[in-house]
C-alpha cells in the first residue's frame, strides 16, 4: 500500500461512502466554524473537503502545507452539497492527520488568484503558479492534444524519428542560439530553427511519412502569440506528395484535434483555399480572421477619373461597415483616431442616407451617375458606411487589413462560438529587400517555385509563385509549409536569383545539396504550431498560459536566473573570451 495515499482527492464519489481511505495534497483552504474545521484538500486530480471534528489536529497547519490525512468518505447535508466540484457530494470526515512539508515562507500570492498578479511575479513562482487548478489545467490539455495529434499521426502511417538538437547554423529567417564547441575551437553549433533539412534528407533516406513534436529555437522578440527561445510544432513531411496531400492530413488532424477538444463550431473540410494575393486584398492580412464578415474591395480604378486629390494616383480601398450610418459621431471620431494611430493621414468615409443619398466630404467629389456606380459597385444598403484607405500600393492593403479588423471588434461582428480555417496559398517566391533593392526570398528558399526551372528560366522573379502555403485559424498563422525543391539544378537557379552561387548553396546548405544528386523523391510538408493550437483551443490570449516553464518577453527565465553567468573555467574550456 502506498505510504501517503490510498485514494486520489478528485476521484472519491458516491460509491466511496463509508470507506476508511488515507489521502494526500497540498491545503487549499481552511475554515474554522468553531469546533469544526472544514479543510479543502488539492492534489493533481481534483480537490476534496476534509472535516475535522478536533480542532487541535489541524493547528499551525497553514495553506499550501502538504499533508498526509486519513479518515471515513461521508455524504454531505443536502444544503452543503457543491456542485462546482465533482466531489461536491461527499466529504472526508478525518481521525489523523500528519504534516509533510510546511510552507516556511509567506506566499507571494493567492493560488487561486494567481492569474491577476503580475507576470514577473507569476513567472519567478512558477510552481506555485501552475497549482492554480487553471493554470494546471492547460499543462493537461496540452498533454491531451500532443498524444490526440501522436496517435492522429501513427494512424496516417507517419513515422515519429527525432532529428538534433546540435547542428549546424542556417539562414532560416531568425537569430540563431549558438553554442561554443569545447573540441572544435572557434567553432560554433547552433540550435535548429526547425527540423527544415533534416525532414528533407530523411525523405531523401527513403522514408515515406515522417513527424514529430519538435522543439525549435528562434533569438527573436516575443509577442503573445510568439515566444522567445523555444516552442514546439508538429513537423511532418510526405514523399512523393502534392500540396493537396498535404492540406488532406492537415485538415483530418486539426479537425479532428479541434473537435474532439472544444465545444465550438469547426470549419469542416476541405477548408477554403485563398490566394494570398486574394487574401492581400480582400482582408488586408496573409492571416485573415474568416470570422470577421467584411471585406475590403479595391476602388483605384473607380477613383482614376474623380477630382479628389488624396486619392490621386494612389492605391484605394473600401470597406463596407453595415447599419452604421446612424452612429454616434463618438464612433468615427473613434476610427479616425486608430487610423491614426496606424500611420493613416485620415480616414474617409460616406454615409448611405434613407433614400440611397450618399452624405459625407467625400461625396460631393462624385457625380450622380459616380455615386450610382458606387452604390451597385460594393452593394451598399441605406444605412451603411463605407470607409476609404488609400496610399501608396505597398501600404495601402496593410492598413486596410488593421481597418477592417478594428471595424470587426468595434462593431462586435467577428464570431467567437466559431473556429474559421483556411489555407492561404501561392505565395510570391521572391520581394524586394526595402533597403538595397534586391531581389531575395521572401518566404522557405527550399520551396518548389511554380512552373519549375522554365519559370525560374523565363518569368520575371516578382512574378513567380511558389508552392508554399499557411494553415490560417481566427486570423493566427497555425502553419507554414511547402512543396520542396527536390532537384539541384532548380535549386541553383532559385538561389541565383536571390543572389547566391552554386558555390554559397554548396557552403551553406552542403548535406541537402549533396543529398539531392543522389535521387531524391518530390516532397511536400508543413509545421503547425503546438504552442498555438493549445492557446486558442484554451481560449487563452497568451502563449505563456499554455507553457509550463516559459520565459517573460525579455527572453529571461526569471524562476531559474537564465540567462546566467558562467564561471571562467567554463569559458576556457570552450575557447571564449568576453569583451
Amino acid at each position: 500500500m502506498n505510504t501517503y495515499r490510498t485514494d486520489k482527492c478528485g476521484e472519491l464519489t458516491k460509491a466511496d461512502i463509508s470507506r476508511q481511505v488515507k489521502l494526500a495534497g497540498w491545503v487549499d483552504t481552511i475554515r474554522d466554524h468553531g469546533g469544526l474545521v472544514f479543510l479543502d484538500l488539492r492534489d493533481h486530480f481534483g480537490i476534496v473537503q476534509i472535516v475535522f471534528e478536533d480542532p487541535l489536529l489541524v493547528k499551525g497547519i497553514s495553506r499550501e502545507s502538504v499533508i498526509s490525512v486519513e479518515g471515513t468518505v461521508g455524504q454531505r447535508s443536502d444544503d452543503v452539497v457543491n456542485p462546482n466540484i465533482a466531489t461536491g457530494e461527499i466529504e472526508v470526515r478525518a481521525t489523523s492527520v500528519t504534516v509533510l512539508s510546511r510552507v516556511l515562507s509567506p506566499l507571494p500570492f493567492d493560488i487561486g488568484e494567481s492569474t491577476k498578479t503580475r507576470e514577473d511575479i507569476r513567472l519567478k513562482y512558477r510552481f506555485l503558479d501552475l497549482r492554480n487548478p487553471d493554470v494546471h489545467k492547460n499543462i493537461l490539455l496540452r498533454t491531451e492534444v500532443i498524444d490526440y495529434i501522436r496517435a492522429k499521426m501513427k494512424s496516417l502511417d507517419f513515422t515519429e524519428i527525432q532529428t538534433p538538437i546540435l547542428t549546424v547554423s542556417s539562414p532560416e529567417g531568425a537569430r540563431d542560439y549558438i553554442v561554443p564547441s569545447r573540441k572544435h575551437p572557434g567553432m560554433f553549433y547552433a540550435l535548429p530553427q526547425a527540423p527544415q533539412q533534416f525532414k528533407q534528407l530523411l525523405m531523401v533516406a527513403g522514408f515515406d511519412r515522417y513527424f514529430q513534436i519538435a522543439p525549435c529555437f528562434r533569438d527573436e522578440d516575443a509577442r503573445s502569440d510568439r515566444l522567445t527561445g523555444d516552442f514546439y510544432q508538429l513537423d511532418f513531411e510526405m514523399s512523393f506528395a502534392t500540396q493537396e496531400d498535404v492540406f488532406a492530413v492537415a485538415e483530418e488532424v486539426m479537425y479532428g484535434c479541434f473537435t474532439d477538444f472544444t465545444d465550438k463550431e469547426v470549419t469542416k473540410p476541405p477548408f477554403p483555399r485563398i490566394t494570398y494575393a486574394d487574401s492581400m486584398l480582400k482582408y488586408g492580412s496573409d492571416k485573415p480572421d474568416l470570422r470577421n464578415p467584411l471585406i475590403i474591395v479595391d476602388l483605384s480604378k473607380y477613383f482614376t477619373d474623380v477630382d479628389f486629390m488624396p486619392f490621386k494616383n494612389k492605391a484605394v480601398r473600401g470597406i463596407v461597415a453595415p447599419n452604421t450610418a446612424e452612429m454616434p459621431r463618438s464612433f468615427f471620431d473613434g476610427m479616425l483616431n486608430f487610423a491614426t494611430l496606424i500611420g493613416m493621414k485620415g480616414l474617409g468615409y460616406i454615409q448611405v442616407g434613407s433614400d440611397f443619398e450618399l452624405k459625407g466630404p467625400i461625396a460631393k467629389f462624385l457625380s450622380e451617375e459616380k455615386q450610382k456606380q458606387l452604390i451597385d459597385m460594393v452593394n451598399l444598403a441605406i444605412g451603411d458606411t463605407i470607409f476609404f484607405i488609400s496610399d501608396i500600393l505597398q501600404l495601402t492593403d496593410k492598413l486596410a487589413g488593421q481597418i477592417r479588423t478594428e471595424l470587426g471588434v468595434r462593431l462586435n461582428l467577428i464570431d467567437d462560438s466559431k473556429y474559421e480555417m483556411c489555407f492561404i496559398t501561392d505565395f510570391p517566391m521572391y520581394g524586394l529587400d526595402e533597403t538595397t533593392g534586391k531581389t531575395e526570398f521572401l518566404h522557405n528558399p527550399f520551396s518548389m517555385p511554380q512552373g519549375g526551372l522554365e519559370a525560374l528560366e523565363t518569368i520575371s522573379p516578382l512574378d513567380i509563385k511558389a508552392y508554399q502555403y499557411d494553415f490560417v485559424c481566427n486570423g493566427y498563422e497555425l502553419s507554414s509549409g511547402a512543396v520542396r525543391n527536390h532537384r539541384p539544378d532548380i535549386m541553383i537557379k532559385a538561389f541565383e536569383l536571390a543572389g547566391y552561387t552554386k558555390e554559397d548553396i554548396d557552403t551553406k546548405f552542403p548535406a541537402l545539396f549533396n543529398a539531392f544528386h543522389y535521387g531524391a523523391p518530390p516532397h511536400a510538408g508543413m509545421a503547425p504550431g503546438i504552442d498555438r493550437i493549445i492557446m486558442l483551443i484554451s481560449e487563452q490570449e497568451n502563449l505563456r498560459e499554455v507553457i509550463a516553464f516559459p520565459m517573460n518577453s525579455n527572453a529571461q527565465d526569471l524562476m531559474m536566473g537564465a540567462p546566467g553567468k558562467v564561471n571562467e573555467q567554463q569559458l576556457r574550456e570552450t575557447h571564449i573570451r568576453l569583451r
